[in-house]
């Protein structure tokens, strides 16, 4: 029987869907978290282990192993807490798929057995406004997509740039478990995507045998609260 807590900066766990289409025999844990409310002795009394830094960085770490946890509780009733792994990844009980991600004071976690999923990425941000879009662009788009979005008008320009930026990132945390490769926004585009939240991505970048330059992979994107969640699934 658990016999943790729930942080005092984190409000009560949720298992809902945000997105367009269901994922199966996956579980996904959210929760909407205060910094302001962490407690000197929430990491303990949480059982999770402490990580150091501000009160904001503290609390989204909480708040998305505490998702974590939950949202593996209810897979296969395992309670682990994901370790941090040398290169700052979750490191996943054997035989599963996770993401977690965090933005705007509410924070994620999706798992699965990896023989039905074998790559998870989950990336949640808070939309941009036009001008903070037009400054970052050139960060973000491939010269492809720059073109695509020159025709647009400001306010499409702002979803655009925080969808692309959100699906890249998705795209990262699928598929670095799968081949331990790092990428950049430059090695991938958004080659399609549509109001109903679906969108199509392409590799631009060779990362593996199986995962090369010209790969295209599905993704998906949910708009709530003046956020952008977005997840690339990997069966």
């Amino acid at each position: 029987m658990s016999t943790y807590t729930l942080p005092a900066c984190c409000s009560p766990l949720a298992e809902h869907w945000p997105l367009p289409q269901p994922l199966a025999n996956s579980r996904f844990v959210s929760t909407a978290f205060d910094p302001a409310l962490l407690q000197p002795d929430d990491f303990q009394r949480s059982q999770i282990p402490a990580t150091h830094g501000v009160a904001k960085r503290q609390a989204e770490f909480l708040a998305g192993r505490v998702c974590a946890r939950e949202a593996l509780r209810r897979l296969n009733r395992s309670e682990v807490v994901p370790a941090v792994g040398a290169d700052r990844a979750p490191q996943w009980p054997a035989g599963v798929s996770g993401s977690i991600t965090h933005g705007k004071n509410w924070a994620a976690a999706i798992v699965a057995n990896s023989g039905d999923w074998r790559g998870l990425g989950l990336d949640v941000e808070n939309l941009l406004s036009s001008e903070r879009a037009a400054r970052l662009q050139g960060e973000i788009l491939t010269p492809a997509e720059l073109r695509r979005a020159s025709v647009l008008d400001p306010e499409q320009l702002g979803l655009l740039v925080t969808l692309t930026f959100s699906l890249k990132e998705s795209l990262f945390k699928a598929l670095y478990p799968l081949t331990l490769q790092r990428f950049y926004f430059e090695h991938a585009e958004v080659l399609e995507w549509n109001e109903a939240g679906d969108a199509r991505l392409r590799l631009l970048t060779d990362l593996s045998p199986e995962w090369q330059s010209g790969s295209e992979l599905q993704g998906q994107f949910g708009r709530f609260d003046g956020r952008l969640l977005s997840l690339v699934a990997i069966r």
